[in-house]
This record gives structure tokens, sequence and C-alpha cells, in this order.
């Protein structure tokens, strides 16, 4: 009940402390000398947009406490899925174990139809629904693939296979 109540105003306030840690560590890079934007700039964006995040969940939980405090007491204890939160904790890992030796792409498309799968509602695992999650897969894996070689000049593992394009 503690946390239906308070849990989204803790989270709101742990944020904000991180952010403006973030926020701090980023004013303490060296400045560059030959750009314009140092290697300060995007943790700076990112603490900032987290921090005004932060606040608003933080303030509009405050705001509605009431209303909230109404809705705890009046609800039965949720049934929590254990299983589903143990699997996917330990495709997660087979995920990260895997990914430097397979490659980003083989480990990602395997990984994310099947935590798709696990993740989604009983009605939305029919053939059709699983079609579509590894469609959405195979584009996703290229389209991250490509942006962070070409984009960002970031080359993810190859693992098995080398991609020269």
């Amino acid at each position: 009940m503690f946390i239906k109540k308070y849990g989204d105003i803790i989270v709101g306030g742990f944020f904000m402390i991180l952010s403006a840690g973030m926020m701090i560590m980023a004013k303490m890079l060296p400045k560059s000398a030959i750009m314009d934007i140092g290697p300060d700039f995007m943790p700076m964006c990112i603490g900032i947009v987290t921090f005004a995040l932060a606040a608003v969940l933080a303030f509009l939980n405050i705001k509605n406490l009431k209303i909230r405090t109404a809705e705890a007491e009046t609800m039965e204890k949720e049934n929590l899925d254990y299983k589903r939160m143990l699997i996917s904790f330990i495709l997660i890992l087979v995920y990260v174990y895997l990914l430097h030796p397979v490659g980003f792409i083989v480990s990602t498309i395997l990984y994310l139809p099947l935590q798709m799968y696990i993740l989604a509602p009983d009605d939305k695992k029919k053939k059709k629904d699983i079609i579509q999650l590894v469609i959405i897969t195979v584009i996703f894996t290229f389209v991250v693939f490509f942006l962070f070689r070409y984009g960002f000049k970031i080359i993810l593992p190859a693992g098995i296979f080398t991609i020269n394009l």
C-alpha cells in the first residue's frame, strides 16, 4: 500500500537527485578546444530532460495524493507474474552473455521475439502475432545496427558474422 501511494513520488525524487548529480558530473568534463559542443553537451541534455520529467512525475503525484490514497485502499492485492519476470531476467542474462561471441544482429534477432512473446498478453500469442513480432524484430535490429554503424560511427559486436558494408 505504501508503494501504491508514494512510489511515484519516491521515484521522481530519486531521478531528480540522479539527474542533478549527472549534470554536476557533466560540468566537470573537460571542455573541447576543437568544437563548440563539448563532451558535456549530451549528458547535460539528458540530465535536464530527466530532471524535468521526474519533477513533473513527483508534482502530479503529490497533487493527486488523495485520489491515489483512496485507490490504494480499495484495490486488492495485485496478481504479480513472477514466472514471466524470472524468465525475462534469465533471457536478459543470456542475451548479454551471447552478445559479444555471437554478435549483435544474431543475438538481438533471437532475443527480442522471445522477450516480446513472454511479455505479451495471453490473447496476443497467436501465429499472426508471433510473425508480426519477428518482422518487427528483424527491421528494428537492422535499423539500429546501421544507425550505430553509419550514423554514430560505433561498431556493434559482429560476432560470428562480419559485415563489411
